[in-house]
């Protein structure tokens, strides 16, 4: 059984490892391939990984290379986790929307777009080349932001594939702590969008635990948690995904912003502070330090997702597919974020109550906006690229749509030729 991960040179990576590791009992992985297009940085990710699984007793055998279709060849499931641009593109997302007084961030709002302009078309040129070399039926379970659009094109161009994120199994970890039980015992009532989503039921041995949760001396420190008034969860009757900040406090969050607090920086200096620390030859786990990168819990919900997928396990996750139903009022090739059963048919999504008015309404608009944003990566179409911009909730002004997007795609030029495909021509 060959794993491949794409992006392995990623900071994250060593948790990855360490995820695999302590799952050969019921994944027999012989192959772990990490492939990078940075050869420097993915040498030293991967004398780490080969120490951490030598610590762990590892009997398969790790690859690391630049080639994709080496890396994939033979895959009976290939983990997408890159980031077109890097951080230094990150930085722009987050920055370059305040010159127009919105708010800046990675996978929401304007800069949520950009990157999605930069990360489709990557995404699917990987994915046919999954389709080419990899084992036939191999998944590809998609871990790059923004994760719902991302899989959503993958769905849409016919590829086996899943999309995953942590924010679920985060708040499951840690409701199961204040509830002083076992995350396994811990179903939530999980459902949205990617990024967008909210918890409304916390079931333990099924009793729903959330009113206890929403009524409780906890409700101040989820508040705070989560970025948002206790007010807000109260009224909801609910626990909003932290990114809902961004949608709720919108003012607030721009001003911070303004005061120069953006996130991209703290990551640059973490991740440059982290691959110090990675090249010690004497290190052989992940450090302290890499729980504040972000992505926490998501070892273990990725080798438990791809052992469900291979192996058949039909254990529950929180994934992004198809809605096919699911959420009334929203497209069936909409791509919703839900509790699943998996097995090596795919994602079963578990029946969801239907979203209220206020959760609905945010949840269309978005994917609205993601509908159009595909359309906009895959074309380089600029007029769909501006009804993107206006459809999306944290932009909403024609009078903006045109110069930010001309900002934008200056800012990304070499990432998105479809866009200056004219220029290129007259040339």
């Amino acid at each position: 059984m060959k794993i491949t991960v794409v992006g392995g040179g990623s900071t994250y990576t060593p948790e990855l490892i360490e995820g695999f590791a302590r799952r050969t009992d019921v994944l027999p992985v012989d192959e772990l391939v990490l492939q990078d297009i940075d050869a420097e940085r993915l040498s030293v990710i991967g004398d780490l990984a080969r120490r951490i699984l030598a610590r762990q007793g590892f009997a398969g055998r790790l690859t690391t290379t630049t080639d994709l279709g080496e890396a994939v060849d033979g895959a009976a499931a290939v983990l997408v986790q890159l980031r077109v641009g890097g951080q230094a593109a990150r930085l722009v997302d987050e920055t370059l929307p305040g010159r127009f007084g919105l708010l800046g961030q990675e996978t929401t709002g304007p800069g949520g777009f950009a990157k999605a302009l930069r990360t489709v078309p990557v995404v699917l040129d990987i994915a046919e080349e999954v389709r080419r070399r990899a084992q036939p039926g191999a998944w590809i379970v998609d871990f790059t932001n923004p994760v719902g659009i991302v899989t959503r094109a993958l769905l849409d161009a016919g590829h086996r594939a899943v999309g995953l994120c942590n924010v679920a199994i985060k708040f499951q970890r840690q409701l199961a702590a204040r509830l002083g039980t076992d995350p396994e015992r811990v179903r939530l009532g999980h459902a949205g969008l990617n990024h967008l989503s909210w918890i409304r039921s916390v079931t333990v041995d099924g009793t729903d635990r959330l009113p206890e949760l929403l009524g409780s001396d906890a409700l101040d420190e989820i508040a705070a948690q989560v970025r948002l008034p206790a007010g807000a969860l109260r009224d909801l009757g609910a626990i909003p995904s932290y990114y809902l900040h961004y949608f709720y406090c919108t003012d607030e969050e721009i001003r911070t912003q303004q005061a120069g607090n953006h996130r991209a920086e703290q990551v640059l200096a973490i991740e440059r502070e982290l691959l110090t620390l990675y090249a010690d030859p004497a290190l052989d786990h992940k450090p302290g330090l890499l729980e504040r990168r972000g992505g926490a819990y998501y070892s273990e919900a990725a080798a438990a997702l791809v052992t469900s997928l291979l192996t058949g396990d039909g254990a529950h996750h929180y994934v992004n597919v198809r809605n096919g139903g699911l959420l009334p009022g929203l497209p069936d090739e909409a791509v919703v974020e839900v509790g699943a059963d998996v097995d090596t048919a795919g994602p079963r999504p578990v029946p969801v109550p239907p979203l209220p008015p206020e959760m609905l309404g945010l949840v269309q608009a978005v994917t609205a906006y993601e509908t159009l944003t595909i359309e906009a990566a895959l074309t380089g179409d600029r007029k769909v690229a501006r009804r993107a911009l206006v459809a999306n909730p944290l932009v909403r002004e024609w009078g903006l749509a045109a110069e930010l997007l001309d900002a934008l795609l200056e800012a990304n030029r070499r990432h998105l030729p479809r866009f200056f495909a004219s220029e290129a021509a007259d040339a």
